[in-house]
């Protein structure tokens, strides 16, 4: 048999729809990565008008920004909520794919291997 992956997306919703979610935080590791929403748009395949719809949207539904213009250049950064979130959020993942890996492997009959973000296997 060839090789099983255990891939996982997460997301919070609230009353008015999607509050956090994989690929929103994915979104955001790589604006702080690339300090820029363009380029990080570019990397997962999204346009920059919907990046940025979706960093609005979650600013509203949060109540908070998590992302503000650099100083002194073009591009973006995190805000401080914006990195606690992040990292809270990364703490989680972890969590959930731990578990959920470890799961697996008493529960399904395969050699499970949990997919890492981002990555093939």
């Amino acid at each position: 048999m060839a090789q099983t992956r255990l891939g996982i997306r997460l997301w919070i919703e609230g009353e008015d729809g999607t509050l956090v979610s994989s690929g929103r935080m994915r979104l955001l590791a790589l604006i702080d990565q690339l300090g820029s929403l363009n380029k990080a748009a570019k990397e997962i395949g999204m346009s920059y008008r919907r990046a940025w719809g979706r960093i609005q949207e979650t600013e509203e539904r949060l109540g908070e920004p998590v992302v503000v213009r650099s100083r002194g250049r073009k591009g973006y950064e995190l805000t401080e909520f914006g990195r606690q979130l992040l990292a809270s959020w990364e703490e989680f993942r972890s969590d959930v794919s731990a578990y959920a890996g470890k799961r697996a492997d008493a529960m399904l009959p395969w050699n499970v291997k949990l997919k890492q973000r981002g990555g093939k296997g």
